[in-house]
């Protein structure tokens, strides 16, 4: 009985040690990232608006709600704003 329990154990010491050491790369990442409003491609936003509540949804081009994350300190040179509604939308131009 106690060789199964520290089997379990090691296998959930495993788990967590890999799932902080994934969570850290990814917040990692994310300091090398901003949102830049007004880029995204039509369904190729990476996240939700108040229009609808997932990445991939977005209706058309480059509409200023819908936000792609891109390297720091690039946005703005590709066109893009760091807030939403910044930009108008191609739509209305």
């Amino acid at each position: 009985m106690k060789r199964s329990n520290t089997l379990i154990h090691a296998a959930l010491s495993a788990l967590v040690a890999a799932g902080l050491s994934g969570a850290a790369a990814t917040t990692a990442a994310a300091a090398d990232k901003e949102k830049c409003y007004g880029v995204a491609k039509k369904g190729q936003n990476d996240c939700g608006t108040a229009k609808h509540a997932c990445a991939g949804e977005a209706a058309a081009d480059n509409l200023a709600e819908e936000w792609k994350y891109v390297a720091k300190g690039t946005c703005e040179k590709i066109g893009g704003k760091l807030s939403a509604g910044a930009k108008e939308d191609k739509e209305k131009m």
